[in-house]
């Protein structure tokens, strides 16, 4: 009972705090944004202190080295928050926008005005910089938020929460606009997917245990993605040379995040020579490769893929390797294994690769290009608050315009109904 009249308060604090957030001017909008990119540099000592505790919990618990990954709060990864910040400013603020306006054989003046949506209530997992880029476009589109980062980085998640508090205050603006659930108790979850006369919209963003959960229990709309099971398919046309690249970059650069490449298509005609080209530079970034029959035979030293591999997301140093006898067989290989989140192909051919464009299905799809690239900062929108593999209302990052909805706006003269 204490839990659930703790996250009930919480939450009618977040949704008494939207109206005035609502209504907040761009310039001071962006001038909180501006103070919490300085206060993030000014205090990162601080911060890391804090991630430290989580560091050391985490080991102690034998966590993965790509799960560590994402928990660590480094240099970089201040200076990504604080570059993200500060694009963020230079983006357009759609609330109060009005589009479409158009003139009624009446009289009457009708348009759609971006608002915000109200409370969203974010539930993440590992990566405590989702603190930040959930809050700060939240700001940004007049939303307020309530956070549930995962047990495994709560230490980090509250002395971020509490930076972006200062910068708040500082601007005379209601701190519960961000609430940080203090307890890891999971029970805390279950009572906040309760609460549909507060809440507007759940943002879940971590494993597919966690998304299924909360879409199983909440009572409010989801927006989500189960899986990142995102491929790149070499195509009988493509580039070797950059087809290589662009496979180690996919694969490598973060392995344990959802845009990292997780299985690798291979036309039959060019199989054999870019399968030898990949395999030394794949051993030595230390990725097992997991094959399929005919990839075995040119590659006897790889370890025989299993029917459970297919559509795997491994978040982890494996990738699947299947060789394909056409464009048709890697589009139906995609269709049943992937998740609907990143397809990319290497290829020269222009009319192949916009038919990849126009038949593939999932929220980004590209041409000669690493998979790591659907990210919204990476896309122009300043940062993300998650990627959506649904098509109601948002697909694929999800920046500020997915964090609004429109209303109806008429201009009248008097007009009255006959």
């Amino acid at each position: 009972m204490e839990i659930k009249k703790e996250i009930l308060e919480l939450a009618q604090k977040s949704k008494d705090a939207s109206a005035s957030l609502a209504v907040l001017s761009t310039e001071t909008k962006n001038r909180v944004l501006l103070s919490v990119a300085d206060l993030l540099l000014e205090e990162k000592s601080y911060i890391q202190t804090e991630n430290k505790k989580d560091i050391a919990a985490a080991q102690s618990k034998g966590i993965s080295p790509a799960m560590l990954d994402r928990l660590t709060i480094s240099d970089n990864v201040i200076d990504s928050m604080v570059t993200s910040l500060r694009e963020l400013c230079s983006l357009v603020d759609p609330i109060g926008g009005i589009e479409n306006l158009v003139k009624r054989p009446n009289g009457l003046l009708v348009g759609r005005m971006r608002v915000p949506l109200g409370v969203i209530a974010m539930i993440y997992e590992s990566r405590p910089n989702v603190t930040i880029d959930a809050a700060a476009l939240c700001l940004k589109t007049g939303n307020c938020v309530i956070l549930r980062g995962g047990s495994e980085a709560i230490h980090s998640n509250i002395a971020l929460a509490a930076i972006f508090k200062k910068a708040l205050a500082a601007q005379q603006i209601s701190v519960d606009a961000i609430q940080v659930i203090p307890t890891t108790d999971r029970a805390a979850i279950t009572e906040l997917l309760s609460l549909e006369e507060e809440i507007d919209l759940v943002i879940p963003r971590g494993g597919e245990g966690l998304i299924r959960f909360v879409t199983e229990n909440s009572r409010i709309p989801v927006l989500k993605h189960y899986k990142g099971v995102c491929h790149l398919f070499i195509d009988k046309e493509a580039d070797l040379e950059k087809a290589v690249r662009l496979t180690i970059n996919s694969k490598t650069h973060r392995p344990g995040v959802c845009n990292a490449l997780e299985g690798l298509l291979v036309h039959e005609a060019v199989a054999e020579t870019f399968l030898k080209q990949l395999t030394d530079s794949m051993a030595e970034k230390g990725v097992e490769l997991r094959g399929c029959e005919r990839s075995k035979v040119i590659l006897p030293h790889i370890v025989a893929a299993e029917e459970s591999d297919w559509g795997t997301e491994f978040l982890d140093l494996i990738l699947c390797v299947k060789i394909v006898t056409s464009f048709d067989d890697a589009k139906a290989y995609i269709q049943r294994y992937g998740s609907r989140h990143t397809e990319s192909i290497v290829t020269e051919n222009y009319t192949t690769a916009q038919r990849f464009i126009a038949e593939i299905d999932a929220s980004a799809v590209m041409v000669n290009a690493s998979t790591r690239f659907n990210d919204g900062g990476q896309l122009g929108l300043g940062a993300e608050i998650g990627i959506s593999t649904t098509k109601l209302h948002a697909y694929g990052p999800m920046g500020l315009e997915e964090l609004t909805t429109r209303k109806f706006v008429i201009y009248g003269q008097g007009q009255v109904r006959v």
